[in-house]
């Protein structure tokens, strides 16, 4: 099975969504999303997918996502995409659907 994780390393949540994909023996692109944010489009289909809104997706323990309390989801999509650090992560994505891994174990649901 293939799956694609957007990863922080930093991110201990993260690092156990990345080694459960693994122990399942599949086949991964880990894709540092701080480094090589998803589009707009891509995050917006991730979410579609995972059956979630953007705000669902927000990582609201940032003082970025401040400013985004009211906001609609189109205006926070826009702001995850030029503020990569307000993607939620781990996001996953199989065949099977997408994920948020909060907590990790989720990920197993598209396994």
């Amino acid at each position: 099975m293939k799956a694609t994780i957007y990863h922080n390393p930093r991110c201990s949540k993260s690092r156990e969504a990345l080694a459960i994909l693994k122990d399942a023996g599949a086949e991964v692109e880990v894709i540092e999303y701080l480094k090589t944010p998803p589009s707009r489009a891509t995050l917006a289909e991730l979410y579609k997918r995972a059956g979630m809104t953007a705000r669902e997706g927000l990582r609201i323990a940032e003082d970025a996502a401040k400013p985004l309390k009211d906001a609609d989801d189109d205006t926070i999509l826009d702001a995850m995409a030029t503020n990569p650090i307000l993607i939620e992560r781990p996001l996953v994505a199989t065949e099977r659907g997408v994920r948020l891994g909060r907590p990790p174990e989720k990920v197993r649901e598209i396994l």
